[in-house]
C-alpha cells in the first residue's frame, strides 16, 4: 500500500515514514500543500494523510482541490485543531477521517488500513446534474449560478435523488429513506417532486412511468 504523507513537521514525517514502512507501506512525503496536492494528482496513492496548517496551501484547500480533480483517493487528515466544528469542516470538504494531535500511531495504522479497505468511489463534496448543484453541508442549493431556497424535505429529496444519479429511484425507496412512512401518504412523493420542479424546472427531475424518479441532466 502506497500512502503520501503531507505534513511541514520534518521530524514528525520522519517517525511517521519509519513506522509506516515497518508496517508494510510504501511512504512518500511532502512537506507543503502545492507540492502535496501535485503529487497526489500525479501519482497513484492508496491513502493520503495530509496536516491542516499546511505552507503554500492548507489541508483543506488541499483536498477541495483534489475533489475538484476528482482524485478521489481516501484522505485521512491531521490536525492539532480539535473543535467540532474543525473536524466538521475537514470531513465536509471532502477528508474520509480527522485524527487529532498527538495521536496513537496503532490508531493511526488501524485508521489507514480501514480507508485502504473501502472501496475508491466518487464522493464529491457538493453534488452536480447539469447546472443544479446542492452542497450537503451548508444546505445550499443554485440552479445555473442562482441559489433557490428549498425546504428541509424538498433539500433532502434532491439530495437522495443527486446521489442516486446514475439510477431510477422508486417511490418506497424514496418513502423510506426521506419520508417518515409510519404517518406518510404515498402520494407525497408526488407533491414533492411537484414542489422541486416548480421551484427548479421540469427537467430537474424526470419521472420514468411505472419505475420512478431521476434527476434531470438539464
Amino acid at each position: 500500500m502506497r500512502v503520501l504523507l503531507v505534513d511541514d513537521e520534518v521530524g514528525l514525517v520522519r517517525a511517521l515514514r519509519r513506522g509506516l514502512t515497518a508496517e508494510g507501506f510504501a511512504v512518500d512525503a511532502a512537506h507543503d500543500g502545492e507540492t502535496g496536492l501535485a503529487m497526489a494528482v500525479d501519482g497513484e496513492y492508496d491513502v493520503l494523510v495530509v496536516d491542516v496548517m499546511l505552507p503554500r496551501r492548507n489541508g483543506y484547500d488541499v483536498v477541495t482541490a483534489l475533489r475538484a480533480h476528482d482524485v478521489w483517493t481516501p484522505v485521512l487528515m491531521l490536525s492539532a485543531k480539535d473543535g467540532e466544528h474543525d473536524v466538521a469542516d475537514g470531513l465536509d470538504v471532502g477528508a474520509d477521517d480527522y485524527l487529532t494531535k498527538p495521536f496513537s500511531f496503532v490508531v493511526l495504522v488501524a485508521r489507514l488500513r480501514a480507508l485502504v479497505r473501502r472501496p475508491v468511489a466518487p464522493r464529491p463534496a457538493v453534488l452536480r446534474a447539469g447546472t443544479l448543484t446542492l452542497d450537503p453541508a451548508s444546505r445550499q442549493v443554485t440552479r445555473d449560478g442562482h441559489v433557490v431556497d428549498l425546504t428541509a424535505r424538498e433539500t433532502a429529496l434532491l439530495e437522495y435523488l443527486l446521489r442516486h444519479g446514475d439510477r431510477v429511484v422508486g417511490k418506497i425507496e424514496l418513502l423510506d429513506h426521506v419520508f417518515d412512512t409510519g404517518g406518510e401518504d404515498p402520494n407525497v412523493v408526488e407533491v414533492y417532486v411537484g414542489y422541486l420542479r416548480r421551484k427548479l424546472g421540469r427537467a430537474a427531475v424526470t419521472t420514468v412511468r411505472g419505475a420512478g424518479y431521476r434527476v434531470g441532466d438539464a
